[in-house]
């Protein structure tokens, strides 16, 4: 529907802040944007006035209208006991913020890892039966799983644990300079004879 649900309150010291929001040039453009939903709100617009000159979609403007409901009373609270704007401004700030995500649980514990990469730290031909003189990502992970560490993984994570996968060839910069002319910094000029 066209029509904003629910009225969005915003106290002077709320709206000050969050002009000073809007207006900061070192504010993230997401959470301006936000700090104009609630602004736009506040003033009577409704939510498909908003996503048409904010260029966003209703769904977003409903769901910071939203949050802003849920958080008012307790940063009108904060407002009246701290009575410092800057305490307010801090508060409007992280509410504004993306909410924190947990992402994927780790796959390995940190014991684990560092089980891992103290094989790595062993000789592979006199702590093994590899017939290796260097660890490579797939003798490590056949290792580790062989000693029972992990009961899979693949040589790419192993290499991730390590920074790096496989040997890179020299960059063609490199192998295109002629004998005898080194490479010099941008910017500095050869000398003249």
């Amino acid at each position: 529907m066209a029509h904003a649900k629910g009225k969005v309150v915003v106290t002077a010291v709320q709206a000050a802040a969050l002009e000073r929001l809007v207006r900061a040039y070192t504010t993230p453009q997401h959470i301006a944007q936000r700090a104009r939903i609630v602004l736009m709100s506040a003033s009577g617009r409704l939510n498909v006035e908003q996503a048409a000159e904010l260029r966003t979609d209703t769904q977003r403007i409903r769901r910071w209208r939203r949050r802003w409901a849920d958080a008012q009373p307790a940063i009108a609270a904060a407002e009246v006991t701290e009575g410092e704007d800057a305490y307010v401004d801090d508060l409007i700030h992280e509410l504004l913020s993306d909410e924190h995500r947990r992402g994927r649980k780790p796959v390995f514990t940190a014991e684990q890892v560092a089980q891992i990469i103290a094989v790595a730290c062993e000789k592979p031909s006199e702590d093994s039966d590899r017939p290796v003189t260097h660890w490579t990502p797939k003798e490590l992970a056949a290792e580790v799983i062989k000693r029972g560490i992990v009961p899979t993984i693949s040589p790419r994570h192993i290499a991730r644990f390590f920074g790096g996968s496989r040997s890179q060839a020299a960059p063609l910069s490199v192998l295109a300079q002629r004998e005898g002319q080194g490479h010099r910094p941008r910017g500095v000029r050869a000398r003249r004879r």
